[in-house]
C-alpha cells in the first residue's frame, strides 16, 4: 500500500470515529507528518483524549495518558533509579513518557518542574535521570491540553515551552 492511500485511510478512520471535530484531526495529522507537538486548549468532552487514542491505534503506536496535577513530581513523567537489594545496584525504571504518542492532559496543573522535565523530552527527544540520559523512541508527539488559564489551580505554561508545540489548537 502507498503512503498516500495509507494517510488517506488513516484520515478517514479518525473522521469516522471522533465525529465533529475535523479540525483537531487535521491538526493532529499535520503535527504527527511534521513530527511537531500539540496543544489543545478546551472545555471537557471535545474528544481530545479519543482522538490520540484512535490515532495511536490506526498507526499502531504506543499510547499513555498522564495526568498533570499539582502534586505530580518530574519522576512520575521521566521514569527513576530503583534499588535493587540483591545485588546493590540501581536500574532505571521508565516512566511514561517513554510511548510513542503521549497525551500530557492538563498540562498547566502541573508545577514548572514538571513542566520542565516534559519540556526536555519535547525539544531534546531525550529524558536526563541523574547523570544519565535516556533516549526516546524515535516516533514520539505530545498532545497536551489545557484549562483556560482563568481556572484556579493552573500554572501558566513557560514561553519556553510554548514553543516547543508546533501548533495550538
Amino acid at each position: 500500500m502507498d503512503t498516500k492511500l495509507a494517510f488517506q485511510q488513516l484520515k478517514q478512520g479518525l473522521s469516522q470515529q471522533i465525529i465533529g471535530q475535523e479540525h483537531l484531526v487535521d491538526r493532529l495529522l499535520i503535527a504527527l507528518l511534521a513530527d511537531g507537538h500539540l496543544l489543545v486548549e478546551g472545555a471537557p468532552g471535545l474528544a481530545k483524549t479519543r482522538a490520540i487514542k484512535c490515532l495511536s491505534e490506526g498507526i499502531e503506536a504506543d499510547f499513555h495518558r498522564i495526568q498533570f496535577t499539582p502534586d505530580l513530581l518530574p519522576s512520575d513523567i521521566t521514569g527513576t533509579e530503583i534499588f535493587r537489594p540483591e545485588d546493590g545496584s540501581f536500574n532505571f525504571q521508565q516512566g511514561p513518557i517513554f510511548h510513542n504518542l503521549v497525551l500530557a492532559d492538563e498540562i498547566n496543573r502541573a508545577p514548572a518542574k514538571v513542566q520542565s522535565a516534559l519540556l526536555e523530552a519535547m525539544a531534546e527527544r531525550q529524558v536526563s535521570v541523574g547523570r544519565v540520559t535516556y533516549p526516546l523512541p524515535e516516533l514520539f508527539m505530545v498532545m497536551a491540553t489545557q484549562n483556560p488559564i482563568e481556572q484556579e489551580g493552573t500554572y501558566p505554561l513557560p514561553e519556553a515551552q510554548l514553543d516547543r508545540f508546533l501548533m495550538h489548537v
